[in-house]
């Protein structure tokens, strides 16, 4: 059967991998794409949407596909997806910091709302896996406001009926960002050579190709459970 991977979060660290990944592998007919703008990058396999994530759940994803496909070429992608002839899975990595969201305010807005509005907008189309990467300490009681959001967000994932939810809990990432974090580059610094070590696995950092290697082999395998955690340690074993 075709399948396609809905992606949201595309431009960050591990959006970027998931990308990569997901174009390799020959299981997936197609990669949706789904953004605030279009990333300057082309692939037979990939379709870009792009739209404020504050009003997805109205958006109508066979106009939107449509005005992207001037030669037809989509066709039998929008068939599949209006006629559910297709296996759907979603991949999740929408975040920020509340430096670059602006405020705490905002900074709930990206981490929990358009989440959520991302995983009810692809749970209507017919999605039926959907893999988030939270973050190691995710806690809807955690006094530490990022835990908080990572925590709440995740348990209200929980009540929307998907077949199967995977929570990816990562500790700090590893990889090329566009921004510099001097908070992250000093915590590099310092627990970087757990990597090279192997030593504490629970704690150390993690690549974000490992995440991203993780989220794809989860969503590929038969799963018997409708909700798993997955932890840093088990992402890096995998």
């Amino acid at each position: 059967m075709k399948k396609i991977a809905f992606l949201a979060g595309t431009s960050g660290l591990v959006g970027m991998q998931l990308l990569h990944q997901l174009l390799q592998d020959t299981s997936y007919d197609n990669i949706i794409s789904v953004g605030r703008r279009k990333l300057a990058l082309k692939h037979q396999k990939l379709v870009q949407v792009e739209g404020d994530f504050k009003n997805i759940r109205k958006w109508n994803l066979e106009e939107k596909l449509r005005e992207e496909d001037l030669g037809g070429e989509h066709f039998s992608l929008i068939d599949a997806i209006k006629t559910k002839s297709v296996e759907m899975y979603a991949f999740c990595s929408l975040g920020s910091t509340i430096k670059a969201a602006g405020s705490k305010e905002k900074f709930y807005e990206i981490d929990h709302d358009y989440v959520m509005n991302f995983a009810l907008w692809v749970k209507d189309l017919g999605v039926s896996r959907f893999l988030y990467v939270s973050a190691m300490g995710a806690d809807p009681q955690s006094s530490v406001f990022y835990n908080k959001v990572k925590g709440e967000t995740e348990e209200d994932l929980k009540v929307i009926p998907f077949d199967y939810l995977g929570l990816f809990e990562p500790s700090l990432l590893l990889g090329n960002r566009n921004e510099f974090r001097f908070g992250e580059e000093v915590a590099k610094i310092v627990t970087k050579p757990l990597v090279w070590l192997k030593l504490a696995k629970k704690y150390s950092p993690i690549y974000d190709y490992q995440v991203a290697k993780a989220m794809i082999g989860h969503a590929n395998k038969n799963k018997s459970v409708k909700v798993e955690v997955i932890s840093s340690k088990e992402m890096q074993n995998f």
